[in-house]
This record gives C-alpha cells, sequence and structure tokens, in this order.
C-alpha cells in the first residue's frame, strides 16, 4: 500500500498511475490519453485524486483489464462466443443494450477501452446496461447504490464506470432468447459528433503542419505545449458537459 499523501493537482498521482499502466501493457499513446484525459477532469473538480478514482494501484489495474479476483480476466467457456469492440461516449449506451438484447454480456474493458464480451452458444440471456460518471462519487459507493437493483460492475474507463444486470431483473423470463443474430463484423462505431471532432482536428493539423513546412510559421514548443493543453482541456470540458446531460447521438454513425 502506498504512503503517498494526497494531492490537491494529482501531479504524483498521475505520474504513479502513467508508470504502474505501463507496467500493466497498456501502449504509451494510450497511457498519455488516459493521463490527460484524467488530468483535466480533475481540474474541474474539488476533489484530489485519490478521492476521485482511488488507490492508484487499483485504479491502474482497472483500467488494464487486471481487476479480476484472480488477478486476471476469466478464460471463456468453450462453448461461449466472443467479441471486442467499442465505441464513442455518445452511442456507448444504446449500443451496449442493443447488442445486451441479442445475448452479449460484457467482461470487462480492456487497456484499449474496448468492451470485451461473450455470448452463451444455444439459450442466452438477455443483459441490460448503465453508464455512471464516478464526479465527486467513489466507486465504491456507486456500486452500493446500484446493487439491490441487481446491478454489478463490468468494466471502467477512466471516471466512466459501466454495469450490466440479467434482463430478467425486470422482463422475466423473457430475457432468455434463443434466436441469436451473428456476432457483428465491425468492432468500432464513430457517431456524427466524433467524426466531426476527428475531421476537424485532422484539418487542423495539416493546416499547420503545411504553414510549417511552407516557412509561413515557425514552431514554437514554449507556446505549443499551452495551447494544446488548453484545447485538449476544452475538448474534455465540453464531452464530459455532453456526458452528464446525457447527450446521445441521433444518427447511426460509422461501423468499421
Amino acid at each position: 500500500m502506498s504512503d503517498r499523501k494526497p494531492s490537491t493537482n494529482g501531479t504524483g498521482y498521475f505520474e504513479e498511475l502513467a508508470a504502474a499502466l505501463r507496467a500493466g501493457g497498456m501502449a504509451e499513446r494510450e497511457v498519455v490519453v488516459t493521463v490527460t484525459d484524467l488530468t483535466a477532469y480533475l481540474a474541474e473538480t474539488d476533489s484530489t485524486a485519490e478521492e476521485e478514482f482511488g488507490p492508484v494501484e487499483e485504479f491502474a489495474a482497472r483500467l488494464t483489464g487486471g481487476d479480476g479476483a484472480d488477478g486476471g480476466p476469466e478464460e471463456p467457456e468453450a462453448t461461449a462466443e466472443t467479441w471486442k469492440w467499442t465505441t464513442d461516449i455518445y452511442n456507448d449506451r444504446r449500443l451496449l443494450n442493443v447488442y445486451g438484447a441479442q445475448g452479449w454480456e460484457v467482461e470487462r474493458l480492456d487497456s484499449f477501452g474496448r468492451f470485451v464480451c461473450r455470448r452463451t452458444v444455444g439459450a442466452a440471456l438477455r443483459w441490460e446496461y448503465r453508464r455512471e460518471v464516478l464526479t465527486g462519487r467513489g466507486r465504491g459507493t456507486v456500486e452500493a447504490e446500484l446493487a439491490p437493483d441487481g446491478w454489478e460492475p463490468c468494466g471502467q474507463w477512466t471516471y466512466y464506470l459501466y454495469l450490466k444486470r440479467p434482463g430478467a431483473a425486470s422482463t422475466g423470463p423473457a430475457a432468455t432468447i434463443t434466436t441469436r443474430p451473428g456476432t457483428p463484423r465491425w468492432s468500432f462505431y464513430f457517431g456524427r459528433k466524433t467524426r466531426a471532432l476527428l475531421a476537424v482536428t485532422a484539418v487542423s493539423a495539416l493546416i499547420l503542419a503545411f504553414l510549417y513546412v511552407s516557412g509561413a510559421v515557425e514552431f514554437n514548443l514554449a507556446l505549443f505545449i499551452p495551447i494544446a493543453l488548453a484545447a485538449g482541456i476544452a475538448a474534455q470540458s465540453g464531452v464530459r458537459k455532453d456526458v452528464i446531460d446525457g447527450a446521445e447521438d441521433k444518427d447511426r454513425g460509422k461501423r468499421g
């Protein structure tokens, strides 16, 4: 157990978290993105990193998919289908319940933020899902509040906690399905909002690269870093507001 004292800015916490994520097998690019997102989120709260995310060792284990009781994810049964997929925050709840109704059970989130799912061959159960944002509440508090209604955690990505329960909790015997669609052929899904953000980012990067190569602007690292951080915090603030407001995409998005 760490003897580290809580810090108000989370610097020491995030340094330890980054090291633990690397040790847990997370790619360097994912480590940077994850720590940047969490830092931006913490900057908008009145809590310490420990209060928001819990002990750094446990939090890192959850983010790298190593929070199982035996130290790792269970091996899928020989009679079960498996599928990994990811989506954006504007479509996750809808798609989780669409595929939960087809018998897909989320076992965990891996280090890339993908939902690791399984489905029993034969008569499978329908599953229901919900997402909670851990703003000012510890994970244990949220789990305790929802447990009486049958909800149990199935994964966490940064400060998003996903929970599942068998469909029988709300529909009874109708939760069992015998006719199942095939395993989806796609593994990622981006909605309109995310596609627009990616397009703006790509165009901005191309413009900056062109201006730099043509000599129209000089690259100033001391100026670039604050601007990049400010843009990241602003984007994260917008996403967080959308999440709290329950914003969702209305279109069907793009699959790949």
